[in-house]
């Protein structure tokens, strides 16, 4: 394959909505900066500019912003923070595959009636197999659930 052919599957990816993956050691170099003392990358993805990275605390999701991507937001939604996560697997033709998130983004769990849920979806290439980042991700939804409900 060419590099047109590489360049053009990687925009292709980018219009389409789907990350590629990156090795925790690119992650780490690159936005390293952004990680807290003794977190460590697990997984990474990129689309075109915007990055998602999954740590041992958390998922961090970087949105570059304006012409030159110099401008950058950084959210993050805590592991212990995460109670739902769904998944939609690839299909035939064009389809992607999507994990859904949802996490408590009040600061207490426990409040009286006032958490507050948020939700996150990512979309992933038809040929990333999102089973093992899900199955992670439910385990965790599950030992969240536990620790909330004792």
């Amino acid at each position: 394959m060419g590099l047109m052919d590489k360049i053009g599957g990687n925009i292709m990816q980018g219009l389409m909505g789907n990350l590629s993956e990156v090795t925790p050691e690119k992650l780490t170099q690159d936005y390293g900066m952004y990680l807290m003392d003794g977190e460590v990358i697990h997984t990474g993805f990129v689309l075109v500019r915007d990055v998602v990275i999954f740590t041992d605390k958390r998922i961090i999701d970087l949105d570059k912003q304006g012409a030159t991507g110099q401008k950058a937001r950084v959210s993050s939604i805590y592991l212990d923070s995460i109670i739902n996560v769904s998944a939609e697997t690839a299909g035939f033709g064009l389809d992607d595959s999507e994990l859904n998130i949802e996490f408590i983004s009040s600061p207490y769990f426990k409040a009286n009636g006032g958490v507050s849920i948020s939700s996150r979806k990512f979309e992933f290439p038809k040929k990333y197999q999102i089973q093992g980042i899900y199955k992670w991700l439910q385990e965790t939804a599950y030992t969240n659930h536990l620790n909330i409900n004792k």
